[in-house]
């Protein structure tokens, strides 16, 4: 078993584990049904594997079973990223960085951590607990946030997904065309 399966198996055996993963990360294993039926390139097999209330749905890619599976995200409005190269990278980065889908908005880190803050106070304290809890390393909100943005920028073609059943329009990436070098604000 890959380090990675390994992983999201005992997330899958350990209620406790899953349900610290929901919130305030938003990744939910019981979600595991998408909006659509996807398809990426070269037939790549997508397997859900977790989902945010809103709709968004994380897949692992590839066969079950190969080595390094990365982890792509999809939201209800169309638009896909991959968030790791593999489901250790994506489960630290949601942990991390629960709100990661807003790295380059036009809040800086430091804001969006404040506002997680003011609605989830024990944060910093519930996050490093279940960082240890799940024997994954602790990052700076910094170093999440470029890990994010290096493996997101690798997204396209590969891992573009399109909806099977409406003529293959592909979804538009999460964080648009990456520029070289990072484009999210700092601290």
């Amino acid at each position: 078993m890959t380090p990675s399966a390994a992983l999201l198996h005992r997330i899958e055996q350990t209620p406790a584990l899953a349900g610290a993963l929901v919130c305030p990360s938003d990744f939910d294993i019981t979600r595991r049904d998408p909006i659509d039926t996807l398809l990426i390139a070269d037939g790549v097999p997508l397997h859900p594997m977790a989902g945010r209330d809103a709709g968004g749905t994380y897949y692992l890619c590839g066969p079950a079973g190969s080595g390094q599976r990365p982890v792509l995200y999809t939201d209800s409005e169309g638009r896909a990223t991959l968030i790791g190269a593999d489901l250790i990278e994506a489960i630290t980065l949601v942990v991390v960085l629960p709100f990661w889908r807003d790295v380059q908005s036009e809040f800086t880190l430091d804001e969006l951590k404040s506002e997680l803050l003011e609605h989830h106070p024990d944060f910093e304290a519930e996050r490093d607990r279940l960082l240890h809890a799940l024997d994954l390393p602790a990052l700076p909100e910094a170093e999440a946030a470029t890990r994010l943005l290096t493996v997101a920028a690798r997204t396209s073609p590969a891992y573009v997904p399109y909806v099977r059943d409406a003529g293959l329009h592909p979804y538009d990436l999460f964080f648009g065309e990456q520029p070289s070098g990072n484009t999210w604000r700092g601290a």
